[in-house]
């Protein structure tokens, strides 16, 4: 009897930003993570050992295991636009060029052998195209047989934006935007402008958009994009120096508008909440342009997302909502990490020709985005040799106490079962606390999250509740849509006409303020049973205790910090903070308790300036 040899395809992404390793074994993903969990470097471009470990451990594996390797985008490609691309430029550029070229031809020009000598194995390596991955990685987990395809970002080799078709085991890219026109990179650039870290701040830009108004939407049309009908642009160029300089913004651009860029740790004024307003509706425009004309071209009722600009929920919600497409499924990890597990997912449907199993359109083959590494079950003795005081719950009992402590204004920290794969954390690794409390967003961001006070929580719901409280009639379990409260959720007060910018939240607007935003909207995570069940009981507990079916939700971390990882990490961060409780697995750890509580001082945490 002859015994079936897996078939083991090793997924990377690095050397640009948000390295990651995702594992498939005979197609099934198996572990998948960023590699900053484990660095603790937010968006870490290094070569992605630990994420590697880490993945073959989950599979009992080891290197020698693996029957490919395969790198999300091809470096040639991306060699021969950036050459191009200076060439184009000359001499303006110089500068750029003297500091790009010698990393290129020293390591990423040669990037197969360099993956080769990291890994320390001689296997075989493919590279697909950027775009390609991002494909892969939108439609094959999604839980369609047949979709529409989108693909937004900065920039890949060539390609900044793809619209194509998947069906079955096979992805069609059929449209395209090539650099130097980016809608990605506009934004970027904005992101830039207002002050914030390219790359990591965009998210900031987008909550900072309700604040402002759109007093500059004309104007970035009329000068600095040009958009048709079908969702295709071009940039004048004249107003960025990012295809060949070393800012994102040039001087015609910031007479355009006035001013120069912010510096980061400025005052935010209300002259750049107006200009994120303006740039968020203009991105949203190209974005629901693009989706018609993508369901017009294929045909397809269903849509599938990603690459970074996919990262933008708002934007995402207006397409559910303007696209005319039925439901859209977006990629939990959009930007470049997903593109790890998108590359794996072509060598096993396309390069080995390997059929696809038929979705049912109700469950993707995500598995929750829970794809990374398990608590580790070295908590107690951890607590023990340290003298961490703790209360061990039992799980009967744990979801309505974790419940009462929330209705009582506590905060906690949650570090359980597999931690997320992707930039939002959905349960597992989570703080999380009462939506209807007025003080819980500031006391969450200046106390516990230590970032600006405008930025905006996110709502847990009960997926069977989803509608009460939310315009939402599918399933978002990756918190990728944005979508308005419900009329019968909101609060009317009429001094909200008379208050702009930050003062804007001096209004209590819902029932459950501490998630509804400025403009009655809320970024939504839908929670079921079988993806999170600990979480799913926590809630249906603090339901049944309030009679409401909603948490605040949002990442455990500090600002500066990627999310935590393990339980020594949940520790760290929870004692660095006012947060009230922990619970790791079933221990709670109350912080006033805790005998090394002066240990951790909030000065001793490093963070960016961004």
């Amino acid at each position: 009897m002859t015994t079936h040899k897996s078939t083991y395809i090793l997924g990377l992404s690095a050397f640009y930003h948000d390295s990651a390793a995702c594992l498939l074994r005979d197609g099934e993903i198996l572990a998948a993570a960023q590699e900053e969990r484990f660095t603790r470097k937010k968006h870490d471009a290094g070569f992605c050992h630990q994420a590697i470990a880490y993945c073959l451990k989950e599979a009992g594996i080891s290197l020698n295991d693996l029957d490919y390797v395969v790198f999300y985008e091809k470096p040639f490609l991306k060699f021969e636009r950036l050459l191009h691309t200076y060439l184009s430029y000359a001499p303006y550029g110089l500068k750029s060029f003297l500091k790009a070229m010698p990393v290129w031809l020293k390591e990423k020009i040669f990037l197969k052998d360099l993956i080769l000598e990291e890994l320390g194995i001689d296997k075989p390596i493919l590279f697909p195209e950027h775009h390609e991955s991002h494909a892969a990685s939108a439609f094959f987990p999604s839980p369609f047989d047949q979709a529409a395809i989108i693909t937004f970002d900065g920039v890949g080799e060539w390609t900044t934006t793809s619209v194509g078709e998947g069906k079955g085991s096979r992805v069609r890219l059929m449209e395209e935007i090539r650099f130097p026109h980016s809608l990605g990179l506009l934004y970027s650039a904005f992101t830039y402008y207002v002050g914030f870290r390219v790359n990591s701040g965009e998210y900031k830009l987008m909550g900072l958009a309700p604040y402002g108004q759109p007093e500059y939407t004309d104007l970035i049309r009329k000068h600095l994009i040009d958009i048709k009908d079908d969702g295709s642009f071009r940039l004048n160029l004249k107003y960025f120096n990012y295809p060949a300089g070393l800012t994102m913004t040039s001087n015609a651009f910031h007479a355009l508008f006035g001013r120069g860029p912010r510096k980061p740790e400025t005052k935010i004024e209300q002259f750049h909440m107006d200009i994120a307003r303006s740039i968020q509706e203009v991105t949203e425009e190209v974005m629901v342009k693009t989706a018609r004309h993508a369901r017009k071209l294929t045909g397809q009722k269903n849509l599938c997302l990603a690459g970074g600009v996919a990262l933008n929920c708002v934007g995402n919600g207006k397409i559910l909502r303007e696209a005319g497409f039925e439901q859209i499924w977006i990629q939990p990890a959009a930007g470049d990490a997903g593109g790890a597990l998108g590359a794996a997912l072509v060598v096993w449907h396309h390069y080995l020709e390997q059929p696809r199993a038929v979705p049912d359109g109700s469950r993707d083959q995500q598995k929750g985005s829970l794809l990374g590494p398990d608590v580790d079950d070295q908590i107690k003795s951890l607590a023990d040799q340290n003298g961490w005081v703790y209360e061990f719950l039992p799980r009967d009992i744990l979801p309505a106490k974790i419940a009462q402590l929330i209705n009582d204004q506590k905060v906690i920290g949650l570090c359980q079962g597999k931690m997320e794969f992707g930039p939002r954390a959905l349960g597992s690794r989570s703080i999380i606390g009462d939506p209807r409390s007025e003080a819980m967003q500031t006391v969450l961001n200046l106390k516990v999250k230590f970032r600006e006070s405008f930025r905006p929580f996110a709502p847990a719901v009960l997926r069977e509740s989803c509608s009460r409280y939310f315009d939402l009639d599918q399933d978002s379990p990756y918190m990728l849509l944005v979508a308005p409260v419900q009329e019968s959720q909101r609060l009317d007060d009429a001094r909200s006409k008379d208050l702009f910018g930050i003062d804007k939240l001096k209004v209590k607007r819902s029932l459950i303020p501490a998630v509804t935003h400025v403009d009655y909207s809320a970024r939504v995570q839908t929670v079921d049973e079988e993806r999170n069940p600990l979480f799913y009981k926590i809630l249906k507990a603090f339901e049944k205790l309030t009679g409401c079916g909603v948490l605040i939700n949002t990442s455990f971390n500090i600002r500066g910090e990627p999310i935590v990882c393990s339980a020594h990490d949940s520790y760290r961060c929870f004692m660095c903070t006012d947060m009230d409780y922990l619970l790791v697995g079933q221990y709670l750890f109350e912080r006033e308790k805790q005998p090394d509580k002066d240990k951790y001082k909030k000065e001793q945490i490093v963070t960016e300036l961004d």
